[in-house]
């Protein structure tokens, strides 16, 4: 991996870990001041989805760190790596859960149905980012067990 890459891809993790800190400590306050009127049942679980998806995200950002890390040092083809990999699918599988769970707490009120289809829609895809994870799961073992036959043969 390149050195450019590398730099762009922290640079990117580093935004994405700031702007989720600036939404844990800013915006879901904000939320929850804002739904001060909605039941106090219904205001928790919608601040605690939205503060666990924030969660799932900064999860991710430090296991792709993570396994950027051992990518450049040419460690990435290594056991230790599916530590990461599977935590990531985790989260991603998570915030899939949490994604339909919000669309669902949205179905009774005033938003338009439209609006929830998307946030489905959302989940769905999420879901299926999860998917495209485990698939390169597998191909990561792949190479893995290629790497060490390759190993063995010199």
């Amino acid at each position: 991996m390149s050195t450019a890459t590398i730099l762009t891809l922290r640079t990117a993790l580093v935004a994405s870990l700031m702007g989720s800190l600036l939404v844990q400590v800013g915006i879901l306050p904000a939320i929850w001041r804002d739904l001060e009127t909605a039941p106090l049942a219904w205001r928790v679980a919608a601040v605690s989805i939205l503060a666990l998806w924030v969660v799932c995200l900064q999860v991710v950002a430090v296991c792709v760190w993570r396994l950027v890390s051992m990518a450049a040092a040419e460690a990435v083809f290594s056991v230790g790596a599916f530590r990461f990999v599977d935590i990531v699918i985790g989260a991603i599988t998570v915030a899939a859960v949490l994604t339909a769970g919000l669309a669902t707490l949205l179905v009774p009120g005033d938003v338009a149905p439209g609006v929830v289809g998307l946030i489905y829609g959302a989940a769905v895809a999420t879901g299926g980012v999860a998917l495209v994870v485990v698939v390169m799961r597998s191909l990561l073992r792949k190479a893995i067990e290629m790497r060490t036959e390759l190993d063995e043969v010199v």
